[in-house]
């Protein structure tokens, strides 16, 4: 009988026949229909997974917490989860901060494009409330730059009135007009039913669910039995919902990549120069997240796991990764990240169960480097210099930023809206990178997605549980 074709390969083919097809067809003009018959399988796909994301991580972690044979595991395993994930997020943005300083993508950017946008920031700073300049430059009143100002000033009422700018800013004024506890309180749900159909509030999940699995260990083992079967019933049931789609994962994903290149510009030429103009930035970004995913993420693994070889983890964990590339959102790949470290590595539901869930939500190292280089970068390019109090404020609103930011496509840019605010810059300059936002946000996704798996087999391997499967 023939050997069948390992899933992580048919989707890289997949992803890659997507890539080659979506540029043949801005090429020869098939744009639309692509859009209108190709790209709503992409919708599907990614639907079906959420779909089955919240639910499974109710039943998953009230599984996993109501099977611990000693409660007080629970505490200790949550306590090295939430150090494990603050530590990985401070080092990412770390990373970021340390590149953006060294490599400076913002001065590959044109001098006079910058007086420009120097110009423009000064009038923002002038028109706004509440903000102070950051250093001494003062070019809005040099009469060598008068033809100039005009045109900034221009400009810059053009760039107050992007609506897709103005909805981020409000959802980040909401943020910040909060209690600092606000995150606490919107951890416990009002209505379980409400958190369960509302996708964006896994938080609240993960809560009800934790304090389910602990009331069930507390209660007679002979009443709990029953409820703790019908628990582990329809857990296998969303489990094998899982492992069928996945079956059409290659076709699903080539139906992806096909939309998201399509949505960017109508021709491929169009696609390069968005590229193009931020090239320096997107080298930057991409550069961080692949040395937290090939050497922070793998060392980590070394200093801890020493049974599982580098290109082995890789191997098992890569149809999470290139699922999470696809979708953009942690929690669309969170029923497949679960099945990863569970089937192909040996991490026990125990862990899996309640570690990944939490990650999906609070950890989100990509998203936390993108912002730190994002908004030194944005800096740069404005003639801004920031001083080093000001990027240590940058690592501690990005680390907290990323708690609870929702795990879908382009959440990470309302909360960079809150870390340029923290250091007094303009909100609107986000715009600026939305261009190339949507394919630095799929590989950000990979790196939370395998910063969730490194993290969940470290756990399981330091409580004792870690039982590698050798058959993979």
């Amino acid at each position: 009988m023939k050997k069948k074709l390992p899933l992580h390969w048919r989707i890289i083919i997949g992803l890659v026949v997507g890539i080659i097809y979506s540029f043949l067809s801005s090429y020869w003009g098939w744009n639309k229909f692509t859009l209108n018959w190709i790209d709503p399988f992409g919708t599907i796909f990614i639907r079906l997974l959420k779909y089955i994301a919240v639910p499974l991580v109710l039943f998953s972690i009230i599984s996993g917490v109501a099977s611990l044979p000693d409660p007080s595991k629970l505490g200790r395993m949550g306590a090295k989860t939430l150090v494990a994930y603050l530590l990985t997020t401070v080092m990412a943005v770390s990373l970021g901060l340390l590149l953006v300083n060294t490599l400076k993508p913002g001065n590959y950017i044109s001098q006079d494009q910058r007086i420009k946008n120097r110009i423009k920031y000064e009038l923002w700073v002038e028109r706004t409330t509440g903000v102070e300049f950051l250093d001494e430059q003062d070019l809005l009143n040099d009469p060598a730059y008068a033809e100039i100002v005009q045109q900034a000033s221009r400009e810059v009422d053009a760039e107050e009135s992007n609506t897709a700018v103005q909805d981020r800013v409000k959802a980040a004024e909401s943020m910040r007009n909060t209690s600092p506890l606000q995150f606490v309180v919107d951890m416990v749900p009002d209505n379980i039913f409400a958190a369960l159909s509302d996708g964006g509030k896994m938080l609240q999940v993960i809560f009800f669910a934790i304090f389910f699995g602990i009331v069930l260990l507390l209660i007679p083992a002979e009443k709990g039995a029953p409820v703790l079967s019908l628990v582990n019933s329809i857990n296998e049931v969303f489990l094998k919902m899982v492992e069928l789609i996945m079956e059409a994962a290659p076709y699903f994903v080539f139906a992806l990549m096909a939309g998201v290149i399509a949505k960017m510009a109508d021709n491929p030429a169009e696609v390069l120069e968005i590229f193009k103009g931020l090239l320096s930035y997107s080298v930057v970004v991409v550069l961080g997240l692949m040395i937290m995913i090939f050497i922070v993420y793998p060392l980590f693994m070394r200093l801890v796991v020493r049974e599982l070889k580098y290109t082995e983890f890789f191997r098992r964990i890569s149809p999470a990764q290139f699922l999470a590339f696809s979708t953009s959102s942690s929690a669309a790949t969170l029923p497949v990240t679960m099945e990863c470290v569970r089937d192909n590595i040996g991490v026990p539901e125990s862990v899996s169960n309640f570690v990944l869930p939490i990650g999906a939500t609070v950890n989100m190292d990509g998203t936390s480097l993108y912002q730190a280089v994002a908004v030194v970068f944005l800096a740069q390019m404005h003639l801004v210099d920031l001083t080093f109090s000001q990027q240590l404020t940058i690592v501690l609103t990005a680390t907290l930023a990323s708690i609870g930011s929702a795990a879908v496509p382009s959440a990470g840019l309302v909360m960079l809206v809150v870390v340029l605010q923290s250091v007094g810059l303009n909100p609107a300059w986000i715009a600026i990178i939305f261009p190339v936002d949507r394919i630095l946000d799929m590989i950000r996704t990979v790196v939370n997605v395998t910063g969730d798996m490194t993290i969940s087999t470290i756990i399981a391997k330091s409580e004792g549980e870690l039982n590698i499967n050798q058959d993979y």
